[in-house]
Parts: C-alpha cells; structure tokens; sequence
C-alpha cells in the first residue's frame, strides 16, 4: 500500500475512541431534513430561473448551530453535538442536488411536447437521489480516506471548519480528551446564523410586499425608440437573484451579464433593423418581424434569440466538457484504481473498523442498487416498463448502471479535487444524453412517444445521481474531518435525499401550474373545419384519454373538461400544448410557467415565468439527434458565439446562460457581482497586513458576512418565491385586489415614474448587502492565516 503521509499525522477532531457521543438523533434528523427540503426548494427555485444553484452546506451548518444554541439557552433542548450538527448539515444538503438535477432535466419534458407527469418527476427524483448515495458509498475509503491530503474536497473541508469553530462544550471535552491544544471558544457561528436569518427575513418580506401587496414594480424596464427599436433593458427586482449575484462573484455576474447584454441590444435591435421591412413571416417565426414584441409570444426573444441562446448553451457545455476530459479520464482511472486496489480491501472485505471508518454493509449497497433498478423497469411512467417493451428496459437500465457508476465515480472525484462549484454536471449529463441518443439512433428508436421520455428519464437519472455523488462525497468529507460515523451520515444523507426528493417533485409541477396561462384559441389559428385526430389526444400509462379542467387562478373562468393534445407539427397550426373540446377543436393554448411566453392573464394581472436553460439545452439535444426538428440556422449562430468567445479565452457557458436568459435575470446578479467587487478591494486592503496568499485571500473574502447575508437574501426571496407561486390558486382574488389598487394609486408600481421609483427598494437591498460585506472576517484567528478553501459556494455546471 502506498504511504501516504497526510494520513499518518491525521487525527479529527472526535477521536475513534469516543463512542458515548451523540450523533444520529431524532430531532437533528428531523431539523437536518426540512432544512435540505427548504434550501432544496430555494435552489430548485434558482435552477428554474438562472441555471444556477447555491451550495447548502455551509448555511445549513451554521443554522444548525445555531438554532440548537438559542434552543438549549431556552431550556427546550439540549444544545447538538458537533456529531449531530454534522448530521443536520449532511441530511440537509441532499436536497440543493436534487433541486439541480429536476431543475435541469425534468421542464424538458413539456419542452419536447409532454406532460410534467407527477409520478414521473418523483421516481426519476427519488431514484437518482438515493442511486447516487449508494453508489458513492463503496468509494468513501478509497478517495475520501486513503486520498486524504491529496483530494482536498474544498467545500467539505470548509464546511468542517464552521462545525469545529461553533462545537458545543460536550464536544468540546470529547476533543480534549484527545487533544487539550484543540479546545477553543467561538461564537462566529452564531453570529453567522443571525446575519443569515436577517438575510432570510428581509429577503422573505421583500418579494412578499412587491409579489402580494405590489408595493413596487417587480421588473422596471426602458424599451428605447428610434434610432435604436428593438433595444431594451430591464432589472428583476429579486434579492435571491442579487444574492446569487454576490456569491458566484463579478466576473462570471458580468459575463452573463454580457450574454445578456448582447441578446437585447445587439441582436435583437439588429433583427428589428433589418427584418422590420418584410411583409411575411422569416422563418420560424409565424408573424412578421414588424409585428414582434421584444419578449413574450410571437416575439423576437422567443422565436429567433431562443434557438440562438440555446445553439450557445448546449455549445458551451459541450466544451465544458471536452476541456474537462482530462479530469474526467483522472476521476475514472483513479476512482476504480483506489476502489478495486488494495487500499479498499478491508472496506469490501467486511473486516471490523474503527468507529470513525464504518460504512453500511456493502451487501445492504447492492441490495438497495437491485431494489431500486427493479423499481426502473417496472414503472411505466419513465418509458422504460419491461411490460412494454423488454429491451428498451433492458437497454435502458444497463445506460443507467454504467453511465450512473460511471459519472457518480467521476464527480465523486473531480469535486476532491477543483470543488463542487467547478464540477461539470451539465457537462456530465450532455454526455449522457449525448451517448443514450445515439444509441437509440443507430436502434432506429426515434419516434417521439416513447424515446424521448425514455431518453430524458435516462438522463435525469444519471444527472441527480452524479450530483448527488459529489454532495455526497462532501459530506463525507466534512464527516471525515470532524469525527463522524461513515454509516451513521450515510443514513442521515439517505433520508434527507428521500423526503427532498418526494418533495421537491410535487413543488416543481406546483411552479409550473401557478403561472400556467390558458389563452383562448384564436379563430384564424386553425382551420374552421380542423378536427384532432383521436389517435393524436393524450392518454395516460393505461391508454385512457387525458380529462383536464382548467386550473390556477383561471380555475373559475371554465368549468368544462377538455381533452389534451400536443401539437409538434407547425402545418397543423401553432405548436404547442392544447385542450380540445369534446368536437375535437382546440379550445385553449396552454401556456407553461415553465418555458412559456405568454406573461400576463386575460385580467391583465402578470405572472412570473420560469426559463429553465439548462433544460431547454438537453430537450433540444434529444430533439435534435432524434428528430432533427430545429432551426439550425440560428442554433449554428449560437454554437459559432460560443466559439468566438472561447478563442478570446472567456467562459461561453456563462455567457450562453446569459445570452438565453432575459436580460431581466442577469441584471440583478450583476449588480450582486458589481457589490462583491467593491466588498473584495475593501477587504483585502483591510487584510494587506496579513500578508495572505492570493488563495488565503479569496477564502477570508468567503467568509464575510456578506456571503452568510447574500445566502439569505437567496433562501428568504426564493421561498417567498415559491411559497406565493404554491398559494396563488387562494390568493388570487386577494392579490388581483392589490394590483387594481397599486395600479390607481402606487407611484411606484403604476405610471410615468414607476420604473426609476421601482428600482429604489432594490437598490437599499444592495447597498445593505455592500455595508454587512465590508464587515471583518468572522474568524477567532487573529492575524493566523487562513486554512480555508478558496472556493466560492457556488455550482454553475
């Protein structure tokens, strides 16, 4: 066995000898849970909006730590160990991975012309979640022990430091037992937990009094006229997406920005400039350019910048992942070579280990990677029932095994070495559709029902197990570090990924259906005489026609029953989502809250929109290898923007997300980015007597207050996102009320004025959020450098 001197002088902080400690708890369990299943909607939430999501761990260690101090000074509880804030911490990350993989995959479905089934989301959300855990399991001793000091796992190891620095007194005479130079006193974890709750509460409050009470214009926008028609520009008053913003820093803030920057005012004044003149529609647009909008339906954002956008995203993760073979083929050599090497012998072999090196029992593993296969090809929902056809399941789930062992190995490695926040995910899951496509291709599986399902379910699996695999591997890491029990935190994190994911699936079709529009079918839309084939309607895995009633906040306009057809084919009229009438004419569009268009409702009260551009990249992989149904033309632009800009050595994915997104998205995190960069230059003015190295210094620059105030800004204003989003079907009279009041009487909603006067509150948002960041460090460490990871807590991949 190679020696490995990190591990020689390695102790961690709860030696092996204690055992009397405790660790996996009731009641941290519980707490560990909701918090994976809050901050899992929160990042849900973001990866619908921006393709971004933000790291949990170090947020949910430090809430633990601090909830359960205030509650043990209540005298309600007992104040947690270090081994039970290690277990909220690890059940509570599990659902921010499983938000990233629904978020990327799961809208692509509606995309490709079906429907977000219920069932569907929750088996590919549960299944990939807890693949991705068991499959990790056996690789535990092999990268995160035997590889200690070698593969760093940058957020684990900072995630251990917050649980180290906040221990309670208990763990803290546990530690001295072994060790009387590690005891310490620190109370900047709790502080740490205040400034996130202030962040929360004002995040919370903010989209609250704008999105209920329209205290103020939620996008204020500047549409310009001649000489510049087409140009516009537009700020989201979202303190998640400011949040977002000051965490993921100025650089990639600004290239999005620039994405974003580009699409509105060059391209789509260039479009308006010289297409204005035709007097017919340019493909594929259906309505002349003349008549276009910016933004919205039968405009040019949706109809030509789309394909654009996405021929740039699905380019720029494509290199993304070219440029990340290298590691790749690293993570795969060294992951099976340390797992099937010596090294792991004794963790296969069943021999007694210490407390601090015990794993579940590698037979309960395959036994659980068995049950939950089983549960792949018996479910019809996924298009991959043996019952229906016995070599699609085949195929199918031996995809799943290999492709999922695979990138779980790979991600489980890459985030040891270059952190979560470099990971390439999407990279990952290109790859894998990438692969399942061409396979089905050379099969002569095509056909739009089932393969494309079958292919995306595929994909959706793999991509929330390899993300998973690498937050698991944190935790892991972060367990490692403080003493914990491997069997007992893989537990904790099996659970905290099974309640998220039965949650997290039901909150993704509520998001979509609160901002759904149903918009009556135009008379000339389709021919007077134009009936849908009964072949054509939907029908369920029973082969029973789809009934649907209208629902959301349109509930009380129609109470008839429809039948459902997807239109894919532009000859038959506009494509999209309808309901027909029982003569079998289509009746209304349905307009999608995610990926729709269409904005506002026929009382002329707005709804909020999700773009979801992760997604519509892998929807328009299957659809383009499957069918070939895109405009290439304008997705071959996009792929050569891609290019142009990595020759000139800047990151296209970032600018790609820009460039698809509105520019109503990438406003408010760059004005994040633009907050971070002046906290950064006051910082490390205030650190220059220190000394630091560049890293030492982007970590203490990570540790400010303004991360933990930007965390919650991002926790506080998505879950009020969300927590409108689910109660709008009840409180759409009431908030129709306020909207007809701020439109007559609100300044700063309603009038000449409302998009300058709109921006204010945001503003004072932003400038809080420049006050607290220039706050010192948070460290008991004087003028002792940093050991801190330099790793922003971020995942753009």
């Amino acid at each position: 066995m190679q020696r490995n001197p990190f591990l020689e002088n390695f102790r961690p902080y709860i030696p092996a000898s204690v055992k009397n400690i405790r660790e996996l708890s009731i009641v941290p369990l519980i707490v560990g849970t909701l918090l994976g299943i809050i901050f899992g909607a929160s990042s849900l939430y973001l990866v619908l909006k921006t393709g971004l999501t933000v790291s949990a761990s170090i947020p949910v260690a430090v809430i633990s730590i601090t909830l359960f101090r205030i509650l043990s000074k209540a005298g309600i509880t007992r104040d947690a160990t270090i081994l039970e804030n290690t277990v909220v911490q690890t059940a509570g990350s599990a659902g921010e991975s499983i938000a990233f993989g629904l978020g990327v995959t799961m809208p692509a479905i509606m995309i490709l012309g079906f429907d977000l089934d219920f069932t569907r989301v929750m088996l590919v959300a549960v299944l990939g979640g807890l693949l991705g855990i068991l499959m990790m399991i056996p690789l535990r001793r092999a990268l995160i022990v035997q590889q200690h000091g070698y593969l760093k796992y940058p957020e684990g190891t900072a995630c251990a430091q917050v649980l180290i620095a906040g221990a309670d007194a208990e763990s803290r005479a546990a530690a001295q037992a072994a060790d009387a130079s590690r005891v310490q006193t620190d109370d900047s974890a709790t502080t740490g937990g205040k400034i996130i709750s202030i962040g929360f509460v004002i995040g919370f409050l903010f989209n609250t009094l704008m999105t209920v009470f329209k205290a103020w214009k939620e996008t204020p926008s500047k549409e310009f006229g001649a000489p510049f028609r087409g140009g516009s520009i537009s700020l989201e008053n979202n303190p998640a997406l400011l949040g977002v913003g000051y965490i993921i820093g100025p650089r990639i803030a600004g290239i999005m920005f620039a994405g974003g920057a580009l699409s509105y005012l060059v391209l789509i004044p260039m479009i308006k400039f010289f297409g204005e003149g035709l007097l017919s529609p340019l493909a594929p647009a259906t309505v002349p350019i003349a008549e276009m909008g910016i933004q919205g339906r039968n405009s040019i954002q949706g109809d030509y910048i789309l394909y654009i956008g996405a021929g740039a995203v699905a380019a720029g993760g494509i290199i993304s992942l070219v440029r990340s073979l290298p590691l790749i083929w690293q993570g795969i050599k060294g992951g099976f070579g340390d797992l099937f090497g010596k090294d792991a012998a004794a963790n296969l072999n069943g021999e007694e280990q210490p407390r601090t090196d015990q794993d579940l029992s590698i037979k309960w593993v395959v036994i659980g990677i068995i049950v939950l296969m089983a549960a792949i090809i018996l479910f019809p929902q996924l298009g991959l029932s043996v019952f229906t056809n016995p070599v699609v399941a085949i195929i199918g789930a031996a995809l799943i095994i290999l492709f999922g062992f695979l990138f779980v190995t790979v991600s489980s490695r890459l985030t040891g070495e270059i952190g979560s926040s470099s990971n390439p995910i999407s990279g990952m899951t290109v790859a894998t559709l990438l692969l399942t496509c061409l396979v089905f291709l050379l099969l002569g599986w095509t056909a739009p029902n089932p393969y494309f399902v079958t292919a995306l379910s595929i994909g959706g699996i793999v991509c929330i197990a390899a993300s998973n695999g690498g937050t698991t591997s944190q935790d892991l890491k972060a367990s490692f570090l403080v003493g914990g029990t491997p069997w007992k935190q893989q537990t904790a994190i099996l659970i905290g990924a099974l309640a998220s994911a039965l949650v997290l699936g039901p909150i993704l079709i509520w998001l979509n259906n609160s901002s759904t529009v149903y918009q009556r079918v135009e008379p000339t839309a389709f021919s007077s005489t134009f009936r849908v084939p009964e072949n054509e309607l939907a029908r369920d895995t029973s082969g029973k026609y789809i009934d649907e009633q209208i629902h959301g906040r349109q509930a009380g306009e129609d109470t008839n029953t429809y039948r459902v057809w997807h239109n894919t084919t532009p000859e038959a009229g506009p494509t999209g989502r309808y309901l027909i009438n029982m003569q079998g004419q289509p009746a209304y569009l349905v307009d999608p809250g995610i990926n729709g268009v269409i904005t506002t409702l026929p009382d002329g009260s707005e709804v909020t929109k999700y773009n979801a551009p992760k997604a519509t990249l892998m929807s328009y992989i299957i659809k383009g290898i499957l069918s070939q149904e895109l405009p290439w033309g304008l997705v071959l632009l996009g792929v050569m923007i891609a290019v142009v800009l990595e020759l000139a050595g800047i990151p296209s994915l970032a600018f790609a997300v820009g460039l698809y997104l509105p520019i109503a998205i990438s406003a408010p995190i760059f004005v994040g980015g633009i907050v971070r960069h002046f906290v950064d230059v006051y910082l490390r003015r205030k650190l220059a007597h220190k000394n630091l190295t560049e890293a030492e210094l982007i970590a203490e620059t990570d540790k400010s207050p303004g991360v933990l105030l930007a965390s919650g800004y991002i926790a506080g204003g998505a879950l009020a996102g969300i927590g409108i989003a689910l109660a709008t079907e009840f409180l759409s009279d009431t908030i129709t009320g306020f909207n007809n009041w701020s439109k007559a009487n609100n300044p700063f909603y309603e009038g000449a004025n409302a998009d300058w006067l709109g921006l204010i509150p945001f503003f004072i948002l932003a400038i809080f959020l420049l006050i607290v960041g220039r706050e010192m460090v948070m460290t008991n460490r004087s003028d002792n450098k940093s050991d801190a990871p330099a790793t922003p807590p971020t995942t753009f991949e």
